[in-house]
């Protein structure tokens, strides 16, 4: 078993059907174990259309790889599912399960939560026992356009007065990750940035090792 909580820190890799289809098993498996030798720390599985049965055969494979080379594998809003196959964890919204619910399925798991550009949400959830916060869209994000802004500052602040994992989500790209790593972010969630690219692996290693800077 992966030590949980001690690896919510660098890059975190989020997947989407665009690149990452959950229906094409193998190509999603070159895909993962790509971007996981490039120095992914933590792998999301994030799917909205699908039913958690059709999503099961994905969760089940990427769970098997992450538990391979020591990555954490975190399932989006999906808690039962999460739970059936043992995964490492959840990330919730404001329009998921309720964080009680979650930690009560995911007892001894990660519960991560997004805190839009809230450090009261942040405060609040961090005192309930999240084991991260997550904050955003830092930038401008193609993923999700219409997304509620946080800025840089925000993740100073919360640097400050927070005792768990901050990740910043949102528009993340190799030319402006080293802004959310100096802001104090412990994580950097990232999507299109890392994986519409010809090069996964040589995206993932750039933009981990912005994140791995900032340890050192």
């Amino acid at each position: 078993m992966v030590p949980t909580r001690k690896g919510l820190y660098g890059l975190y890799a989020i997947t989407d059907s665009r690149w990452c289809p959950p229906d094409r098993l193998d190509l999603l498996a070159e895909l993962i174990r790509a971007a996981i030798s490039g120095g992914a720390a933590i792998i999301q599985l994030r799917e909205k259309s699908l039913s958690d049965q059709d999503l099961e055969p994905a969760a089940r494979l990427l769970k098997e790889i992450c538990q391979q080379h020591g990555r954490l594998f975190i399932i989006n809003d999906r808690v039962e599912l999460a739970a059936k196959i043992k995964a490492h964890g959840v990330h919730i919204g404001k329009d998921d399960i309720d964080f009680h619910q979650a930690r009560k399925l995911i007892r001894d798991g990660i519960v991560g939560v997004s805190c839009y550009n809230s450090l009261e949400l942040a405060k609040r959830f961090q005192d309930l026992g999240a084991d991260y916060v997550a904050f955003g869209s830092i930038f401008p994000s193609p993923t999700k356009p219409d997304a509620v802004r946080a800025d840089l500052q925000l993740l100073s602040e919360a640097r400050s007065v927070l005792n768990i994992p901050i990740c910043a989500i949102g528009g993340i790209t190799e030319e402006n990750i080293h802004r959310v790593a100096a802001a104090g972010a412990d994580m950097a969630a990232v999507i299109s940035g890392l994986w519409d690219c010809h090069e996964i692996t040589a995206r993932a290693r750039s933009l981990a090792d912005a994140m791995k800077n900032r340890r050192e």
